[in-house]
């Protein structure tokens, strides 16, 4: 099974981008982020003319996230547990039978937390503490999972071209990479990390600055599996040349490859 995670940057004004992409790389499952519509403003025809189906958390203008399947979606969980009160859509759960069982999938949107020492950041620090319990929780089942998203979070030196630049930003802060590292300690595995140790590995080039020409990139974008599905990793990968196609996304996909 192909599974791939994509901040898409508003599936309105990306929609092209992205089929092309969807028809080009044939995803099995697509968890997308930054969809920036309501569902009922997600132009669900396309791809379940291209055989998926649709299962979306939307919010007017902002945030956003959704999952694409071409075998069904079922038990979907649309917000994050025990952030119930938060009104932002950042998460969207589903379970997708296979031939080896189910593997439980995630499409995640973390905040992105600046400027530090505002509510902001801490609705960040929140928000990271409650996916974390929820990840705790969801190890308990002992199932493959595959949570994929924009985590906004630089982990290390070794995930930025110039992480001098990344100083002081929420993305980088210290509290930002301790709670990272505590989700990490459940026992989840960063998927690229534990297929490939190659330096350079970006996710996110601002429009900004020249990034993309000057390959200033930062890795933010991550599938962390649970043991079960890490055992099932066959593949891991970034897309990176979508970043140069007309009205690019400021992400790129990142794919994973599970026998499952």
């Amino acid at each position: 099974m192909k599974l791939a995670t994509w901040n898409v940057n508003g599936i309105r004004a990306r929609l092209e981008t992205v089929l092309s992409w969807v028809k080009d790389a044939s995803p099995d499952v697509l968890c997308m982020q930054e969809i920036k519509t309501v569902d009922e403003g997600f132009p669900r025809q396309p791809f379940e003319d291209l055989g998926y189906n649709v299962e979306t958390h939307g919010q007017k203008g902002f945030n956003g996230v959704a999952i694409l399947s071409r075998r069904p979606l079922e038990d979907v969980t649309r917000g994050l547990p025990g952030m119930e009160e938060d009104k932002q859509a950042r998460y969207l759960e589903a379970v997708i039978p296979t031939d080896k069982g189910v593997v439980r999938v995630a499409s995640v949107y973390a905040p992105n937390g600046n400027p530090v020492h505002s509510e902001k950041f801490a609705y960040k620090l929140r928000w990271m503490e409650a996916f974390r319990k929820h990840a705790r929780a969801l190890l308990k089942l002992e199932e493959p999972f595959a949570l994929g998203g924009d985590y906004n979070v630089i982990p290390g030196p070794e995930d930025a071209a110039f992480p001098e630049h990344w100083e002081g930003d929420a993305l980088y802060a210290p509290e930002t990479r301790a709670a990272w590292h505590a989700i990490l300690n459940l026992g989840l595995v960063d998927a690229l990390r534990a297929w490939t140790a190659e330096p350079g590995l970006y996710t996110f080039w601002d429009y900004k600055g020249g990034a993309w020409q000057k390959n200033d990139g930062i890795r933010i974008d991550f599938f962390l599996l649970s043991p079960q599905a890490a055992d099932r990793l066959q593949r891991a990968w970034i897309d990176k040349r979508v970043r140069s196609w007309e009205k690019p996304s400021d992400h790129v996909p990142l794919l994973i490859e599970l026998d499952v």
